[in-house]
């Protein structure tokens, strides 16, 4: 079962997503700035090879505090953008998001936040019998999409009701698709770097030469996934969240020198490969705002966390959940007042004595 924590070389079996859907405003919002083809036929044209998927619109069933609906939070979209570690091509629930990442956009502003929560972060979420649990973050999407965002919502006190779901085959298509990226391979990655390149290759059918160097090298899609997946390197996890982020400035700058056929191309390979509850109208009266983001800071999400063992499985327990949420709050959505919510206290004090993960 793919469910099975020790499958034969688990940690091969990671697949990691990138900010789909902001890289897919910003090529919109190319063409449309640009003046190129934008007719309403033609986004429509585009939009519609999106896939499509509702999710309840009850706050409640989402972990959604109903303050979030008036205070400072009110203001933030927040979108969960999810990457999973999916081998087949499927979105179905017997996978997990090894990859989560949160797009807070200002509305008043446009100013956008774009955090990462890494994969092992300690929680509470619901079970598929119905009772609660304790386990990674990363494993809620057994229980699907809307159990995914309950439980972000319900550990980091957020309002999120909009998510957009990829496989890592996307990212290797992206990547392949603005001709490769630049990307500097040091002397700790290579040493994993072929292995990943090796079982993506024998996984997907795709082609790609083993790196022999190190230096700066020009990685096809398949490379640049390896390149995400590595972990085994100094800062772990942590370092992982870095190499993602770093492989959407890489795209994000190739884009801007793609030919419009070639943007043409790169929206009929990617928008097909995407799910979302958000629909095509949506997206597309949410194109002009993409030509004045700002995208003021990128980062990963406990801000202090420790490695745990527990039952022989890997936790990374926030240091400790409240102070984690307090600083998220005051830093990201700007509540100079903000105190956690007695459920996100409560959650916090379970961790600490399950784990023993203080400040």
């Amino acid at each position: 079962m793919k469910h099975d924590d020790d499958m034969i070389n688990k940690e091969q079996k990671k697949r990691k997503s990138l900010k789909i859907l902001l890289i897919i405003l910003i090529i919109l919002a190319i063409i449309i700035g640009g003046g190129y083809i934008a007719t309403n036929v033609y986004i429509d044209g585009k939009l519609g090879k999106i896939n499509f998927e509702n999710i309840t619109g009850n706050t409640e069933e989402l972990g959604i505090n109903n303050e979030n609906k008036e205070n400072e939070m009110a203001k933030y979209r927040n979108i969960a953008l999810l990457g999973l570690d999916s081998r087949y091509d499927t979105y179905d629930t017997d996978y997990r998001t090894d990859c989560i990442m949160v797009a807070s956009i200002n509305e008043d502003t446009h100013d956008v936040q774009l955090y990462s929560i890494y994969r092992d972060t300690y929680v509470q979420m619901d079970s598929n019998d119905g009772t609660t649990k304790m386990d990674k973050i990363n494993h809620a999407y057994y229980g699907g999409v809307q159990n995914t965002l309950k439980t972000i919502n319900t550990n980091l006190d957020l309002n999120i009701t909009e998510y957009v779901i990829v496989d890592f085959d996307a990212v290797i298509d992206l990547v392949d698709s603005v001709g490769g990226i630049d990307i500097n391979i040091d002397s700790e990655e290579i040493k994993y770097i072929n292995n990943y390149i090796k079982d993506v290759t024998k996984v997907t059918g795709k082609k790609a030469n083993q790196i022999t160097k190190t230096g700066t090298q020009h990685l096809n899609g398949v490379q640049a996934v390896s390149y995400c997946r590595i972990r085994y390197t100094s800062g772990w996890d942590y370092k992982r969240t870095e190499r993602m982020r770093e492989v959407l400035e890489k795209v994000v700058s190739q884009i801007k020198h793609c030919s419009i056929g070639e943007i043409n191309n790169l929206l009929d390979i990617m928008l097909p490969k995407i799910r979302t509850n958000i629909t095509g109208k949506e997206i597309k009266a949410f194109i002009p705002q993409a030509l004045s983001f700002n995208i003021k800071s990128s980062f990963g999400w406990p801000y202090k966390t420790v490695g745990v063992t527990l039952g022989g499985q890997f936790y990374g327990p926030a240091a400790t959940l409240e102070s984690n949420v307090k600083k998220l709050h005051r830093e990201v959505y700007g509540q100079t007042d903000y105190e956690v919510p007695q459920s996100v206290k409560d959650i916090s004090d379970k961790i600490v004595k399950t784990t023993g993960v203080k400040e």
